[in-house]
């Protein structure tokens, strides 16, 4: 007689238990808090004794200049996210980021986000650099130096601008895109897609990115449905957008600028003489030489820009198609000049001292000033007791409180601690030298964030003039490029242990042949290198204990732990093994590469 199984237990199970329960105790959660924490410490605590001088600095800037810097194009932000309207000369993703926060009526929330913004910038870039390509704790901090420490960036941050938001998005994209070693799932190349649509409706530079990002994903051979799915999500913010920027101002398109800074950009060189320019375009030549012209973004700004002779205003559809024909008109009749101009521009960025550009007041502008900068005429809202769109926004008054002594020294550290242009192009150099190391993969996943960096310095000069501000947002993918060009797994990172392994073993004494060979031994203690010790492996072998022992690891770069890099301490060929008629173990997981870098300190 077949006997059936008891039926299962209806009680719930321990998980279960444990789910249900009123709440945890105190004590555990607290202790869970301690727990992690310690982890943490334990694995990052190079990282975290940086950060929080960077934090507090940022809490200085804001207790210092309380709550906001100005730049000009933040009182046109401000009236856009009042007005609620799509601004005809620039995206208008930050003025919907702005309409957001308007209910709490607080610049101050504005900047300590962007603040934030900026250190879960470094933060990802680490988390990046450590994670997936298993760099040095000390190289993955240094990474984010730049970022978390350069006084122009603190400013940046506090700038009612949308520059900040735009780098945010941007590494958002590259680290969800980068961090699973086995290639991004269809989901998160959709996500990647909206970060790059939304990142698009913040500054225009967010549409030609997304080119770069599905050529590297090309490249890469991501599956050609990951590649469409991240380029029709990502064409979706932008299409909506497009779409209500259509019933405002009567074109499909993000802005009714992109020929008017275009033509800027041209009448550097442009000569009509040289050119064949239709009678509807006449208006837009100048009889003034090339050399006596003022810079580009005074054919935009200035009223005795040609463009001024059209009506309504220069930024709509009819002159601003005009200025765009001219433009492409002037750059094949002169492509020479106009790669000069692009050149000289780009390479204005890597000059080792800042210069006032594009003049006094626009410079001034990205400094922690003595004073506030005064609310312009043109920011004239008459909306009842607020006088302009700035005191309407924050419901009060809208200038800048200068406090000292915190104002003093966030703006004299601004003064001496910022980041080169120099050392940049050489952080630039380092990840293009690496990436060329790596050619037989294509120059590895460092061309994505090298390509970015790049790209982020080079449009603005090719189809606008160059700004410092647009330097600061590339800096990070430079940083980001370079450790992972060099990083374990690449041929950067195999030239950079070769070199080293050299170099220890001529400080031992022994031939640099001997010193790329294993180490032989039970532990770190007790591993030497045949040669060294005199002593053939064999003998070495026939010394230990009677069970095989071999260890795939190497010792990492962070604060003393064994980890599983590649190349370090290893049971030779066939491993150790001792005592008569035992066969040799194989090394276990032997090879580049195979290892978890493990926590600094574990």
């Amino acid at each position: 007689m077949r006997v059936m199984p008891a039926a299962p237990s209806r009680a719930p199970s321990a998980r279960r238990a444990w789910s249900i329960r009123p709440a945890r105790p105190s004590w555990a959660s607290w202790g869970g808090a301690r727990s992690l924490a310690a982890r943490t410490w334990s694995g990052h605590r190079l990282f975290i004794i940086v950060v929080i001088p960077a934090f507090l600095l940022r809490v200085d800037a804001e207790l210092g200049y309380r709550w906001q810097a100005w730049f000009n194009d933040s009182f046109e932000y401000l009236q856009n996210t009042v007005r609620f309207t799509l601004d005809p000369t620039r995206a208008s993703g930050y003025s919907v980021f702005l309409k957001i926060l308007q209910p709490f009526h607080s610049f101050a929330l504005v900047t300590i986000l962007q603040h934030l913004m900026g250190l879960a910038v470094a933060v990802m870039i680490y988390a990046l650099a450590r994670h997936r390509y298993r760099a040095p704790a000390w190289l993955a901090t240094l990474a984010t130096v730049p970022v978390l420490y350069d006084g122009f960036e603190i400013q940046l941050e506090h700038l009612i601008l949308s520059d900040i938001p735009l780098l945010f998005l941007l590494v958002l994209a590259t680290t969800m895109l980068l961090w699973n070693p086995a290639g991004p799932s269809l989901r998160t190349c959709a996500l990647v897609g909206l970060l790059l649509g939304i990142a698009d409706c913040f500054r225009a530079v967010g549409l030609p990115l997304l080119a770069v990002f599905a050529v590297y994903m090309i490249i890469r051979r991501v599956s050609w449905r990951k590649v469409a799915a991240t380029i029709v999500v990502c064409l979706v913010p932008v299409a909506a957008y497009a779409g209500v920027f259509d019933v405002e101002h009567g074109q499909f398109a993000m802005s009714d600028a992109t020929g008017v800074f275009l033509y800027s950009r041209v009448m550097t060189f442009a000569e009509c003489s040289k050119m064949h320019v239709p009678a509807d375009e006449l208006a837009l030549c100048t009889t003034m030489p090339p050399d006596k012209r003022p810079i580009a973004q005074a054919y935009i700004w200035t009223t005795a820009s040609p463009l001024d002779t059209f009506s309504p205003s220069k930024f709509s559809p009819v002159p601003n198609q005009l200025a765009e024909n001219f433009a492409i008109r002037a750059i094949e009749a002169q492509p020479v000049g106009y790669a000069k101009a692009v050149f000289d521009d780009t390479w204005r960025v890597f000059r080792w001292k800042r210069v006032i550009f594009p003049n006094a007041p626009t410079y001034n502008e990205y400094l922690f000033g003595y004073r506030s900068l005064a609310i312009p005429a043109w920011d004239d809202a008459n909306l009842g007791k607020y006088q302009s769109y700035a005191a309407d926004y924050v419901h009060g008054n809208p200038l800048t409180q200068v406090v000292a002594p915190f104002a003093t020294v966030i703006r004299v550290y601004q003064r001496y601690i910022w980041l080169p242009g120099t050392l940049y192009g050489l952080i630039l150099l380092l990840g293009a030298g690496g990436i060329v190391l790596d050619w037989r993969r294509l120059g590895g996943e460092a061309l994505l964030p090298w390509t970015i960096s790049f790209a982020l310095i080079f449009i603005p000069a090719a189809t606008a003039e160059f700004d410092y501000r647009y330097v600061l947002p590339a800096v990070p993918f430079g940083c980001l490029a370079a450790v992972m060009a060099f990083s374990p797994g690449t041929a950067g990172g195999r030239l950079v242990r070769r070199l080293a392994g050299r170099r220890r073993g001529g400080a031992a004494g022994v031939s640099p042949e001997a010193a790329a060979r294993p180490l032989v031994g039970v532990g770190p203690e007790a591993a030497v290198r045949p040669e060294a010790a005199g002593t053939s492996p064999v003998a070495s072998a026939g010394s230990v204990p009677s069970r095989s022992v071999s260890f795939s690891g190497g010792i990492s770069g962070g604060s003393g732990g064994i980890s599983g890099g590649s190349g370090g301490i290893s049971g030779g060929s066939g491993g150790i093994s001792g005592g008569a008629g035992q066969p040799s173990a194989p090394a276990v997981g032997s090879g580049d590469d195979q290892g978890d870098l493990a926590a600094d300190g574990t």
